[in-house]
């Protein structure tokens, strides 16, 4: 007796193969619509879906294999003899093998004018029904949703039979084939409601890469990306020269480039280590604003990762090249500039046109925690929206209150509890991850050394005390920002008032952990 085989494919890729393969195995090919069209063109014998069911394909074409003599053939278990008995009383063939992907739906909603009616339309019922039937039947039918195991199953047929280690396989696979699916069309749909957090939710991902490891040789790791347009991201990134990027390079340059975005204004470069800036810069230039981050601290760079916002030209690249960095960033670079960086062999060199995007699908931002994920909106404000408020009785100079904002958009990134000190255009000393505010302070100063004196000091949150106004005394720190909202408050203001510091309240908080 012939098997038969159910052939019924959006992505027509290597399937008139595949079916000739099988014909001369002496399988039946039933089909569907344009699968059916393209087979029959090619020569391939074709039983059509209505000559199974009796029933016509209708309803422009949603209707057609949602019918018992389609399900009955699949689900049977082969074993079972009043299964069996009853598809013979029925005049049902079984079904062997169901190849079938999907309605392109994620195609459909990357497109740029995509309408919701034409994503709802490519919605698929049939095939998931029919794909989910087979695997759950897999020990009696082949279900294959991916052109790329064709040749696999084809493989196995040459040697007798399928292997049931195959069919498991391939039937696992299907349930990340329909769940991946149903979580595009949630996410989507959500969006389109406007739901932010709903009571449940299942995220779906792509995988981009195998990482040689985690965070440490011991841990295992993968780099999934998001499905949709990330332009701006670390996943829209193209990689121009260097080694695979590692899981500990993916996290520095996403911290960096979070950075690097409060920064469109002006030339900047971005030092990141362990993804913390340990030196920014702006310029007049992007030579002048990679020589300032470096300056910022040429011991924490080394090793570390550089983004620039502006085109990398041949000067910046020969100052970049004078050390070991593990990864350049930049919107693009000139032909000369490439050349001399590629001289570096370790140096992994990446181009991301839209640096400077705040990319709208990216809005959320997750942590994973033991046995649950926090969500919440990525943190995309600077300052409350209100005036600054300058709480001490000496105004900060405009030169001050230019270096306060610049270390204020540079503590927004920084671990907390984080100090940055700055001056000049560039960072001096940054104080990131401490358990306290004081001991954050104590290591930026410690970092800026001599150029603490005259520079300007940004907190991520309040002081609890007035110990971090005196060791900024001490220290020669002329102005402090941060958010304000202390208890103590006035303790802190009267100290300022004692040194002559001045000090401006935000209004707003940017604790990072």
């Amino acid at each position: 007796m012939k098997k038969r085989a159910l052939l019924s494919v959006s992505d027509k890729t290597g399937i008139v193969e595949f079916a000739k393969a099988l014909v001369e195995m002496d399988f039946e090919i039933v089909s569907t619509g344009g699968t059916a069209g393209t087979l029959i063109k090619a020569g391939v014998p074709v039983i059509g879906i209505s000559e199974i069911t009796g029933f016509p394909e209708c309803l422009d074409g949603r209707v057609k294999t949602l019918h018992p003599m389609v399900h009955a053939g699949i689900l049977a278990i082969r074993s079972n003899q009043e299964h069996m008995q009853q598809l013979s009383e029925l005049n049902v063939t079984p079904i062997d093998l169901v190849a079938i992907n999907l309605y392109p739906f994620k195609q459909t909603i990357l497109k740029p004018d995509a309408k919701l009616e034409e994503a709802i339309e490519n919605i698929d019922i049939g095939g998931p029904t029919m794909i989910r039937a087979a695997a759950k039947n897999w020990q009696d039918v082949c279900v294959i949703v991916d052109p790329s195991d064709y040749d696999t199953v084809l493989s196995d047929l040459k040697q007798g039979e399928i292997a049931k280690e195959t069919k498991f396989r391939l039937a696992q696979k299907v349930f990340e084939h329909t769940a991946h699916y149903d979580a595009l069309i949630a996410t989507y749909l959500r969006k389109q409601v406007g739901i932010d957090f709903p009571e449940t939710i299942t995220f779906t991902y792509e995988k981009a890469q195998d990482l040689r490891y985690g965070e440490n040789p011991h841990q295992k790791a993968v780099f999934y990306k998001e499905i949709g347009d990330f332009s701006g991201t670390i996943v829209a990134a193209e990689q121009l020269w260097g080694k695979e990027l590692s899981y500990n390079n993916i996290n520095d340059a996403n911290g960096a480039l979070d950075t690097l975005k409060e920064f469109g204004d002006v030339p900047c470069a971005v030092a990141v280590k362990h993804a913390n800036p340990c030196g920014v810069g702006i310029g007049q230039t992007i030579l002048d604003a990679y020589q300032n981050a470096y300056n910022a601290d040429p011991v924490s760079i080394f090793g570390g990762i550089v983004a620039l916002n502006r085109c990398c030209d041949h000067l910046t690249a020969g100052e970049i090249s004078k050390i070991f960095l593990e990864i350049i960033i930049a919107p693009s670079y000139t032909d000369e500039a490439l050349e001399i960086l590629k001289q570096k062999k370790n140096l992994r060199i990446l181009r991301l046109p839209e640096i400077l995007r705040v990319n709208e699908n990216s809005m959320r931002d997750f942590k994973k925690v033991a046995g649950g994920l926090l969500v919440q909106d990525l943190n995309c404000s600077l300052l409350s929206g209100e005036e600054l408020n300058v709480v001490t009785e000496r105004q900060p100079t405009e030169k001050e209150m230019e270096a306060l904002l610049f270390a204020w958009r540079v503590v927004k990134h920084t671990k907390s509890n984080g100090i940055v000190l700055a001056k000049e255009n560039r960072t001096v000393g940054i104080g990131p991850g401490q358990t306290n505010r004081i001991t954050a302070l104590e290591l930026a100063i410690k970092y800026a050394g001599e150029n603490a004196k005259d520079s300007v000091m940004a907190s991520d949150a309040f002081f609890p005390f007035d110990d971090c106004v005196k060791a900024a005394h001490e220290a020669g720190i002329t102005a402090i920002i941060h958010p304000g909202g202390s208890v103590r408050d006035q303790e802190s203001i009267d100290a300022c008032n004692q040194f002559g510091i001045a000090m401006v309240f935000t209004g707003m908080r940017h604790f990072k952990h």
